[in-house]
């Protein structure tokens, strides 16, 4: 297997994030070949190569721009709308802010691109306020794009900085925060491409997935679709982090194992095994070592119990307490859980009182199965994903450990608290 690198060909130049560094190696010649093309005619073009979704879910990016209106712009019609979601904040996904660092024009370039497709004079890309440096590499990027006229000749791109939210991640949320409101998810239908920013039809993308757009107008669909598989075409970004020898971006195409990502790693670190791992960042069910040969599509990912999600492959070896990994997980949504819907605001505040139970040997074995009723209670009933990410690891966890579980019922974590170095830095300083 070799890597395909496209997004990050050419990460490693020392002016990769200028407007002559992009220019250098073709930027925004793909521009001109969709400016020249028909809005309807672009549309099909992304709809045929098969590009689906970098967010977590993998809709077909075609099919969710031709699900905006199309009719035209006179007295009385509501303008489109393009937003970008770049509030990465997932624990473990680690991809769209260094594509934003190093290749912002990329971004740039897809946007304009997309926001031409379908029709929209108004582009926004929301970034988490946290990231200052993006977002400070964003807006010089958008200012280069203005001064040499690609925008504000039919398209006006923002870089709006969110204020740290993770259920701003869920796309009506984050439209009602751009709004100025607070971030909650919105009850649907209608959906954006009806009602989405100001009530106006509005298409919400990825970052990977509208920085992808320009290689797939540049190359094409053959060669788009000479990548990956059948279902899930193409190359895309995978984020290993964790007990890894060398972490980082791999890009390769759909369909990779992770027995091939961790031989172009390093593999887990000297003197280390696989414990458990997760596809997709830590809403994700998380997978063994008898998983290492599963292709890392949308396909395969779903046969198996899981999803590819972002791609954020987090490796743990066996030195990790999967009971404290998933508690820490658990923790994070239950601080994050917005408040609006009643599964997921209780729930996840009781699954994080049972795991401090569990770690600190009060627990009784019905709290196991407490753990699973509660989930049970959140996932598919929550008003959005996250109450399904909160119970996605839980579930799995204990379908694969539930023996760990219960060896913390005497006397509470049997595993030393300092083993695992992905945890040691945050008990420190607890």
């Amino acid at each position: 297997m070799t890597l395909t690198p496209v997004l990050s060909a050419h990460w490693d130049d020392a002016d990769s994030w200028t407007l002559d560094g992009y220019r250098r190696h073709g930027g925004y010649q793909a521009l001109q070949a969709a400016l020249a093309m028909t809005p309807d005619d672009l549309i099909a073009l992304v709809k045929d190569s098969g590009l689906r979704g970098r967010g977590g879910a993998g809709f077909p990016t075609g099919q969710k721009w031709s699900f905006i209106p199309q009719g035209g712009d006179g007295p009385g019609a509501k303008p489109k709308y393009l937003v970008i979601n770049a509030d990465e904040s997932e624990p473990g996904t680690c991809k769209d802010i260094p594509l934003m660092m190093a290749n912002p024009h990329v971004l740039v370039e897809g946007a304009i691109i997309a926001a031409y497709a379908i029709r929209a004079k108004h582009a926004f890309i929301y970034v988490r306020g946290e990231v200052v440096p993006v977002l400070r590499r964003l807006q010089g990027a958008v200012a280069e794009a203005y001064e040499a006229g690609y925008l504000g000749n039919g398209v006006d791109l923002v870089v709006h900085a969110g204020a740290g939210a993770y259920i701003c991640g869920e796309e009506t949320a984050l439209l009602d925060s751009l709004e100025g409101r607070r971030g909650q998810p919105r009850l649907r239908p209608p959906f954006p491409a009806v009602a989405g920013l100001y009530a106006c039809p509005t298409v919400v993308n990825n970052v990977e997935s509208i920085a992808s757009v320009p290689a797939v107008v540049r190359g094409g669909i053959d060669w788009f679709k000479s990548m990956g598989s059948e279902k899930s075409p193409g190359f895309t970004l995978y984020s290993l982090s964790g007990h890894v020898t060398t972490p980082g971006q791999y890009e390769a195409p759909l369909g990779v194992t992770l027995r091939e990502l961790l031989e172009l790693a390093g593999g887990v670190r000297a003197g280390h095994e696989l414990k458990f791992w997760t596809p997709g960042g830590s809403s994700t069910p998380l997978l063994t070592a008898e998983h290492l040969d599963v292709p890392l599509d949308y396909e395969n990912m779903a046969k198996v119990g899981s999803m590819l999600g972002t791609k954020a492959l987090q490796i743990f070896d066996e030195t990790t307490c999967v009971v404290r990994a998933v508690r820490r997980w658990t923790q994070f949504y239950a601080h994050e859980s917005c408040g609006k819907c009643t599964p997921c605001r209780e729930g996840t505040y009781w699954l994080a009182q049972i795991y401090a139970r569990l770690e600190e040997g009060n627990a009784a074995e019905a709290d196991v199965q407490k753990l699973l009723d509660i989930s049970d209670s959140i996932f598919g009933k929550s008003f959005c994903a996250l109450g399904d990410g909160a119970a996605s690891p839980i579930l799995s966890s204990i379908k694969h450990f539930r023996d760990e579980y219960l060896a913390h019922l005497d006397g509470g974590c049997p595993f030393d608290p300092h083993a695992s170095t992905l945890f040691a830095a945050e008990e420190a300083m607890a």
